[in-house]
């Protein structure tokens, strides 16, 4: 006969301390850590524990008794229940100095490397509408929250377009407005919603795999230019038609719209790197300029999301190269090419490595549009391109880039780079967690001579950080 489980404890009045990871913040309660979401220091809270470990539990606040002094009204009507923004209550000053702290301790207990003084963090001009991409799900299985719950409503709609909640894979929190992004999205959103739910366009069911309306990708750009991707999932006679009808509806209604795309997506999951993307009106791509260059975003590049800070964050990086004009450079993970080409008027040669090869045919297209001819790109997998038979075949770098993905670099990768032996190294990273701990593989050749935080992510828990490395005499 099983056991009955003792009921998880409710604790009162406990005082929030301090910001951690992940965007949570920390107590405690009879020794034990408290990792709660949603508060600031300061707070004084009632909290029910949803998890509980030997030595910490995580909780949510049922109660606030009482607000920290540092506490601020969120800006948006979502906060609370969609678990993006979870620092919209902490000052935006306070959120610069919690980011700075974070990427000073990743980088002093994980990678136990010697460092300079860190360099201030750089704000974002920006706090709201920042982001140039969203991607919203279309789920017919809408997320309820406990007030929705609790007031026994029945709802003959359950059909919602928004954000997956964590830890729900099947369910979607419906958004009628999102802070991060100029407003039209939200219209182009909700023009969506209400244009199915009047026709009675069936949404997608995760579990199931059924269902027409799957999920949009809205991008816009400094050019004014806005790029619209729908995925839909086609299962039976007229499915093209209805979606074709809902694309004539946006085109008529945003003229804005510059770039009208779609995707007939039979997969399990809403990625769509390996399917075809259809121009149903526009063009294919939508274009972005930074400084004197342009640069052709598709629907599967990858381009910093925060337009302006992603100017700064790159002009950080030319930075610490320090380049003369005879510098042979590497620039790992490039994406669309786009610090490959910042940076190339100032060396001698750039080489560009990607996975996406999509990416890196925009890579090309951009040095092209721009007259830069002094770039190489190949695509692949990092590990499998760079490797020492490439570097004798191209040259050994003067100075290497890596921009990586927030996993960090792969250990083959950063042996190469030992053997390549570049003078200066300038590491990019979304994940100072993962940056430290490529750092201290790097340890023994190189020594850390600048930190620069950039925030890009206004609101959020996330921080990017650029470190010089240069070569140990």
């Amino acid at each position: 006969m099983a056991k009955n489980k003792k009921p998880l404890p409710i604790y009162e009045n406990v005082e929030i301390e301090a910001c951690a990871a992940e965007g949570k913040c920390i107590a405690h309660v009879d020794e034990k850590v408290v990792f709660v979401p949603f508060v600031v220091p300061g707070d004084v809270v009632n909290l029910q524990v949803r998890k509980k470990r030997k030595s910490y539990c995580e909780a949510e606040v049922i109660r606030l008794v009482t607000p920290g002094s540092l506490r601020q009204e969120p800006m948006c009507p979502h906060f609370g229940v969609c678990g993006g923004c979870k620092w919209q209550i902490l000052p935006y000053p306070e959120q610069l100095k919690m980011k700075q702290q974070q990427v000073y301790d990743q980088l002093t207990r994980i990678g136990k490397v010697e460092l300079p003084e860190m360099r201030p963090i750089l704000s974002s001009a920006k706090t709201r509408e920042y982001r140039n991409k969203m991607e919203f799900e279309c789920c017919n299985k809408r997320w309820l929250t406990r007030e929705e719950v609790a007031s026994g409503v029945v709802y003959d709609n359950m059909n919602a377009i928004g954000l997956h909640i964590t830890g729900a894979f099947d369910k979607v929190l419906p958004i009628e407005r999102c802070m991060l992004m100029d407003d039209l999205q939200n219209q182009i959103r909700n023009a969506v919603r209400d244009y199915a739910d009047g026709t009675g366009m069936p949404y997608f069911d995760i579990r199931q795999q059924t269902g027409l309306l799957r999920d949009i990708m809205i991008r816009n750009s400094n050019t004014g230019e806005w790029m619209v991707l729908v995925q839909f999932h086609f299962e039976q006679e007229g499915d093209k038609q209805r979606a074709e009808a809902l694309l004539d509806h946006l085109a008529g209604r945003f003229p804005q719209i510059t770039s009208l795309l779609y995707v007939d997506n039979q997969k399990c999951n809403d990625t769509f790197g390996d399917l075809e993307v259809v121009t149903y009106k526009g063009s294919d791509h939508i274009f972005e300029t930074m400084e004197n260059l342009r640069f052709k975003v598709g629907p599967k590049s990858f381009y910093q999301t925060n337009t302006d800070q992603a100017h700064v964050l790159y002009s950080v990086a030319r930075e610490f190269a320090a380049l003369t004009g005879a510098e042979l450079v590497y620039d790992l993970y490039t994406g669309t090419g786009t610090i490959a080409n910042f940076v190339a008027r100032q060396a001698r040669q750039v080489i560009g490595i990607e996975y996406v090869p999509e990416a890196i045919e925009d890579a090309k297209v951009n040095s092209a549009l721009n007259g830069i001819g002094n770039t190489l790109f190949f695509a692949g997998d990092m590990k499998d391109i760079l490797t020492d038979e490439f570097i004798s075949e191209h040259g050994r770098p003067d100075v290497l880039i890596t921009d990586p993905p927030r996993a960090g670099m792969h250990p083959d990768v950063v042996q190469t780079i030992l053997r390549a032996q570049p003078s200066r190294i300038v590491y990019v990273s979304c994940n100072p967690a993962t940056q430290a701990r490529d750092l201290a593989d790097l340890d023994t050749a190189y020594q850390v001579e600048a930190v620069q935080p950039v925030d890009m992510f206004p609101h959020t828990p996330h921080v990017e950080n650029v470190v010089l490395l240069k070569k140990r005499t």
